[in-house]
């Protein structure tokens, strides 16, 4: 799994010119799914996420996560994470997971986050949306479940890239 993390003072989602989720201070989550994650992928990802230390303190160092904060989380799924563009001039989504498994999972790591004391708010899963966000900062985190469980992230075979 791959999420894109915006540290926000506002963040909305439309779809059909309707506002279906909004926040005001919190995190943007970008998830995308990945072929073959599961669960404890969701987990560790989750995990990282609701504890990130990227908010400020007094003296303005990013020492506090959202809790300590109050802060909301804005879940957005977003398959485009998975792009490959080393050919050509258009993305390849073969890494992707399906989209049945992938909302499976989009679900389940919404209840985790839930689970951890964040439960977000969420956009329409396979909807054509609009995101507004306000990023406080800017702070942009990107994050990978194979990274963090020590392994590299995935080549198109599945197997982590070459070196050259």
């Amino acid at each position: 799994m791959r999420a894109l993390v915006q540290r926000v003072r506002s963040a909305s989602v439309e779809v059909d010119g309707r506002v279906v989720a909004a926040i005001d201070r919190g995190q943007l989550v970008l998830l995308g799914v990945g072929r073959g994650d599961d669960e404890s992928a969701a987990d560790r990802l989750a995990t990282k996420i609701v504890g990130l230390r990227i908010f400020p303190d007094d003296a303005l160092a990013m020492n506090r996560a959202l809790g300590e904060i109050g802060g909301a989380i804005l879940l957005v799924s977003q398959f485009t994470l998975y792009a490959d563009c080393r050919r050509g001039r258009r993305p390849s989504f073969e890494l992707a997971e399906s989209p049945q498994r992938a909302e499976e999972l989009c679900r389940y790591f919404a209840t985790t986050l839930a689970r951890l004391g964040a439960p977000p708010s969420e956009g329409v899963f396979g909807a054509h949306m609009v995101v507004r966000l306000e990023n406080d900062g800017p702070v942009t985190i990107w994050l990978d479940s194979d990274e963090l469980a020590g392994r590299g992230p995935r080549a198109r075979d599945g197997q982590p890239p070459r070196k050259h």
